[in-house]
C-alpha cells in the first residue's frame, strides 16, 4: 500500500527570516565534536575480541 506524499510548508515572512538567522547562528557556531575516548573504547573492544 502506498503512502501519500504530503507536501513541505513553505515559510514566509517573519518565520522564513527567523529560520534562516537560527540556521546562520547554528552553522557559525558549530564546533568539532571530540571522539577521541569514543574510539579508545573502541579499540579496547576490538582487542579483546582478536579483530584488531
Amino acid at each position: 500500500m502506498a503512502l501519500e506524499i504530503k507536501a513541505i510548508p513553505t515559510l514566509r515572512g517573519k518565520e522564513a527570516e527567523r529560520f534562516v538567522k537560527e540556521a546562520d547562528k547554528a552553522y557559525q557556531n558549530k564546533g568539532k565534536t571530540d571522539f577521541s575516548k569514543q574510539v579508545k573504547i573502541a579499540r579496547a573492544i576490538l582487542k579483546k575480541a582478536n579483530m584488531l
